[in-house]
C-alpha cells in the first residue's frame, strides 16, 4: 500500500474511532517476557470487544527492549483491525511500524515530531486547558497534516498522571464546541462517570484501568463500547 493509502486508511480508522485503551506500564520488578505475555493477552481480549485504538506507555524500559514490545504489538493490532499508538518517541513509533505517536504538552513540538514520522502517520496530542485545545491546527501552514487527534483531561484525578489536577467535565464541553480535531476525553474514565463526559459533549474516550484492569478485559470493552454508541448522535440519512 502507497504512503497516501495508509494515510487515509489510518485518518478514515481515527474518524470512526471510539474506544481507545491505553496499556498498563510494568510495575516494578515485573518479569519483562511476562509483562509483554500479559499485554498482547489484554490487547487481544480488549479488541475483541470492540477497542479501536491501543496505546503503548512504557516509562523504565531499554530502546531495544521497547522496540521488540511495540514491534510485536504492532503486528497483534494489525492483525486484529485496532490502531496502535507508541507514547512519546516518535522514532520508536517509526520503527515499530506503528500507526501514530501520541505525546504530551512537554514532549517534542509536534512539528518537530511530524518532521520524524512523515505524513501517513498519526499525531495525537494531551490537552489540559482551553488555551491547548485552540493551539492546536490540524494542518501546518503548506497544509500538510499536523495535529490528528488530542486527549482532554484528565477529567478525574488518575494515579498514572501524579500530580496534574482533574479538569473536570467543563473542558471537555469545550473541546466539544472548539476543538478542530477529533477529540478523546481521558482520566479516570470507567462504566460508572462516562455519561458524565457523553452529556458534555464527548463521543470517544481513552481507558485504562477499567479494561486492562477488569477480570475480562472484553466483556469491559463491549460494555463500555456500548456507552459510548447508546450516546452517539444519530447518522445523517
Amino acid at each position: 500500500m502507497s504512503a497516501g493509502g495508509a494515510a487515509d486508511r489510518r485518518r478514515a480508522r481515527l474518524a470512526a474511532a471510539r474506544l481507545y485503551l491505553v496499556l498498563p506500564s510494568a510495575p516494578p520488578g515485573a518479569d519483562p517476557s511476562e509483562h509483554e505475555k500479559r499485554l498482547g493477552k489484554i490487547t487481544r481480549a480488549a479488541v475483541a470487544g470492540g477497542v479501536d485504538i491501543v496505546q503503548l506507555r512504557e516509562k523504565d524500559r531499554s530502546d531495544a527492549e521497547l522496540l521488540e514490545l511495540a514491534t510485536d504489538l504492532a503486528l497483534v493490532c494489525e492483525g486484529l483491525g485496532a490502531l496502535f499508538v507508541v507514547n512519546d518517541s516518535p522514532q520508536l513509533a517509526r520503527a515499530a511500524g506503528a500507526d501514530g505517536v501520541h505525546v504530551g504538552q512537554d514532549d517534542m513540538p509536534v512539528e518537530d515530531v511530524r518532521a520524524i514520522i512523515g505524513r501517513e502517520m498519526l499525531i495525537g496530542l494531551s490537552t489540559h486547558a482551553r488555551a491547548e485545545i485552540d493551539a492546536v491546527q490540524a494542518h501546518a501552514g503548506d497544509g500538510s497534516p499536523l495535529v490528528d487527534y488530542i486527549g482532554v483531561g484528565p477529567v478525574h484525578e488518575t494515579p498514572t498522571k501524579p500530580g496534574r489536577p482533574a479538569v473536570g467535565a467543563e473542558l471537555v464541553a469545550y473541546a466539544s464546541t472548539h476543538a478542530r480535531v477529533p477529540f478523546f476525553a481521558i482520566g479516570g474514565l470507567d462504566s460508572r462517570n462516562l455519561d458524565e463526559v457523553l452529556a458534555a459533549g464527548a463521543t470517544r474516550a481513552v481507558i485504562l484501568r477499567a479494561i486492562a484492569g477488569a477480570d475480562d478485559p472484553e466483556r469491559a470493552a463491549r460494555e463500555l463500547h456500548a456507552q459510548l454508541d447508546a450516546a452517539a448522535p444519530p447518522a445523517m440519512s
